[in-house]
């Protein structure tokens, strides 16, 4: 059962990609669309170096309300429930993410680097450090919502 709910998230970060890279092209972290920017010092810091963009702010808005759209549906809200659509939820932004780059022609494995991807500013060796955080924070929600299956 769980193979089925991580490679259901998995399916829909990829196709989320493939989605924003037709917005987005070549230019990541919505930098040339037609959206507000907040660079105020303590959001640029929250938000791991980059600047908040209405495109983004939205789109995780959106990606909260529809991973509760089964509560609402079932009306069956458990915490097992609620931790394991938050782990879903981290783990879905670290493969969206990675797979942007991966299915983008303008990048790929090749120039997955550092030295091209100026909005993930902080690495820990390979990859951006979110990644980490993100896979670290997944997996701890994911263990204690497993009952939640």
């Amino acid at each position: 059962m769980i193979g089925g709910f991580i490679g259901f998230v998995f399916l829909l970060a990829y196709t989320l990609a493939l989605l924003e890279i037709q917005i987005e092209g070549r230019d990541g972290w919505a930098a040339k669309a037609p959206c507000w920017r907040n660079n105020n010092k303590w959001i640029v810091r929250l938000n791991g170096g980059r600047p908040l963009t209405g495109y983004h702010f939205y789109l995780n808005i959106f990606m909260f309300l529809m991973i509760h759209f089964p509560f609402v549906l079932f009306w069956d809200w458990q915490l097992e429930k609620e931790l394991l659509v938050w782990g879903a939820l981290f783990l879905f932004w670290v493969v969206e993410d990675f797979s942007w780059f991966v299915f983008n022609p303008w990048y790929g494995l090749r120039n997955f680097k550092k030295a091209k991807i100026s909005w993930h500013p902080n690495w820990w060796g390979p990859v951006p450090r979110d990644y980490y955080l993100g896979l670290v924070l997944s997996g701890l929600l994911l263990w204690f919502g497993r009952g939640g299956i």
